[in-house]
């Protein structure tokens, strides 16, 4: 034959060459081969001409893809998409209407929530409203005395134990607060029941003890010898858990809330994030309090670790000494772990106080009563 097979897929090749060169000259493709999806539009909107749509366009968002701003954003709670024009590669942003109030599982509100690369965590609407204004529960019955002695518990260590939780859900009273590890599975869900169950919920965050990392509170604990950069993605990670939940209390941290330089960047951002700090009480060094006034991040301390020793004497008068601190100044706060014994003994003073003139409240109030005083 004339020419050797060598020759055929030179021939071939230099086809495609040119078919392709051709193509590109000719063939006005503004994506360049970009993978395209296709959505269905509502009636509603399809039948808007593109003139009306062009007035839903944000003010201020003159570059392709720039995403709208919080203070640009319609008081109906609308969101902003990116129309991309197959053919022309033309971009534009529309906004598609909701309600005054969207939510998501839970009833979260959209609105207190910002996207990073973590997933979505908390944040302040510009105006002003903040998480732990939205998820603050009632301060207690009407009929209470309002001079009358109150108490905040706060039954922490849930989302990790299957039974356990359920056990917190199923028997606690609504007004205890329910705080949340984040190493749980479920964490949304579970948050979600008992926010629905009438429960204020936090997120425990865990930070360095003394011993670490002998005792080490868990993965992506906050500690005193990273960067305060490397502390905040460790905390925004634990953030995007789960949400709904009224504010922050530290898992352990008998270390790391007596380092100033540490705690401070991180109350910081729990305070721009419009949620509230709670200190356990398990560290008498701890700097918080001072911090946190410094940096007008709304804060709580508890007096009492209700189950430091965990059998059902000792919690019954841990909480005896909580009442008699509540009765002495109004208001006292106790912390305990989710322990079968604990819950236990909890439920059952929580069922005779009411008539012993203690009115059982969520964490929330504690912190508006520290701001009163």
């Amino acid at each position: 034959m004339p020419f050797s097979a060598s020759h055929v897929l030179a021939g071939v090749l230099g086809l495609f060459l040119i078919v392709f060169a051709v193509r590109a000259v000719t063939v006005e493709d503004p994506l360049g081969g970009e993978p395209v999806a296709t959505a269905s539009i509502p009636a509603r909107s399809a039948a808007k001409s593109e003139d009306a749509s062009a007035k839903e366009v944000l003010s201020g968002n003159d570059g392709p893809g720039q995403a709208a701003n919080d203070s640009a954003a319609p008081a109906a709670g609308g969101r902003t998409v990116t129309i991309i024009d197959g053919s022309s590669g033309k971009r534009q942003e529309v906004v598609i209407p909701g309600s005054a109030e969207r939510t998501i599982g839970g009833g979260v509100d959209e609105r207190l929530l910002e996207d990073t690369h973590h997933g979505r965590i908390p944040k302040v609407v510009t105006t002003g409203v903040r998480p732990v204004d939205a998820y603050a529960r009632s301060a207690g019955p009407a009929q209470a005395a309002p001079d009358g002695p109150r108490i905040a518990v706060v039954v922490g260590g849930l989302g990790i134990s299957a039974s356990t939780t359920a056990d917190a859900l199923s028997h606690l009273p609504a007004a205890v607060t329910l705080a949340f590890a984040p190493y749980g599975a479920n964490l949304g869900e579970l948050a979600a029941r008992a926010r629905k169950r009438g429960h204020e919920v936090l997120l425990q965050v865990p930070m360095e003890p003394f011993d670490y990392p002998d005792n080490d509170p868990g993965p992506r604990t906050l500690l005193t010898t990273l960067p305060s950069e490397q502390n905040l993605d460790r905390l925004h990670w634990q953030m995007a858990r789960f949400q709904g939940y009224v504010g922050v209390m530290n898992y352990m941290g008998a270390r790391f809330t007596t380092s100033e330089k540490a705690l401070a960047p991180v109350l910081a951002d729990v305070a721009k994030r419009g949620l509230l700090f709670v200190d356990d009480g398990s560290s008498s060094r701890s700097l918080a309090s001072h911090i946190a006034g410094a940096s007008s991040t709304p804060f709580v301390k508890a007096e009492e670790v209700l189950d430091a020793v965990p059998t059902p004497a000792s919690i019954d008068r841990a909480l005896a000494r909580l009442e008699t601190a509540a009765r002495k100044q109004g208001f006292a706060v106790g912390v305990a772990s989710a322990l079968p014994v604990s819950i236990d003994r909890i439920v059952r003073w929580a069922k005779d106080a009411a008539a012993r003139g203690v009115t059982l409240v969520p964490v929330t109030a504690a912190a508006l009563k520290s701001r009163s005083s």
